[in-house]
């Protein structure tokens, strides 16, 4: 707060003396003329460029004063209805604020022979130094923010395979020889085929035969 306040009070300073540079004394008729009925006073004022903190400064005689009076008694030399009434010689009046004001001499006849004069009083040209906020500290926290959270990812699930029908096998190979349901031609009855005989015995019965027949002609041989 004390940081505050003398930020305010230098501020308020500034203004001031910014204020008092740029007020401007307009010294009434002058350079070459002052506030008597031998200056055109309201020509002058005509040619000035008033502003708000400028300063009137009349410089009269003995013989003269101002009055400070409404646009209708300025209009028509009213001198009983005075607003504000200076003397002594030496008459400075402030422009405080903007708008027109009006000024007579109060002297008999003075008025009507030229001595008055309206100023028309301008806002300020230049605006003072607006007052420079401070900025406000920032103070650090002790703890450093919270990561925020991610959320985990979740990924497309894998779709499952698609298992497509097995096209059906038209013929499986069997370990296993599956007979014939036709009958086969000159089979035996149940199935069953004749044995053939061996090559053994084949001979045998060629030996038999061979020796019956041998016997057979020795027995024809003896009868004789």
């Amino acid at each position: 707060m004390a940081v505050v306040r003398t930020l305010v009070s230098l501020a308020v300073t500034a203004m001031l003396l910014f204020s008092v540079a740029m007020a401007t004394n307009y010294t009434v008729g002058g350079p070459n003329g002052g506030w008597d009925m031998s200056t055109n006073v309201q020509s002058w004022a005509s040619s000035q460029s008033f502003s708000v903190g400028d300063d009137l400064l009349f410089l009269y005689m003995p013989n003269h004063n101002v009055l400070e009076v409404t646009k209708a008694d300025h209009d028509s030399c009213q001198t009983s209805n005075p607003i504000q009434t200076y003397s002594g010689g030496n008459t400075v009046v402030p422009l405080t604020s903007p708008g027109k004001r009006y000024f007579i001499c109060g002297s008999t006849g003075h008025c009507s022979q030229g001595m008055k004069v309206e100023v028309d009083t301008l806002a300020s040209q230049a605006s003072p130094p607006s007052i420079a906020t401070p900025p406000t500290p920032s103070i650090a926290s002790p703890f450093p923010p919270p990561e925020s959270e991610t959320q985990p990812t979740m990924s497309s699930p894998i779709p499952a395979p698609t298992m497509s029908p097995l096209s059906p096998v038209s013929s499986l190979a069997s370990p296993y020889h599956v007979p014939s349901t036709e009958p086969l031609a000159n089979s035996p009855p149940n199935g069953f085929a004749p044995p053939h005989p061996s090559s053994s015995a084949t001979k045998i019965n060629t030996l038999v035969g061979y020796s019956v027949g041998f016997s057979f002609a020795v027995a024809i041989l003896l009868t004789l």
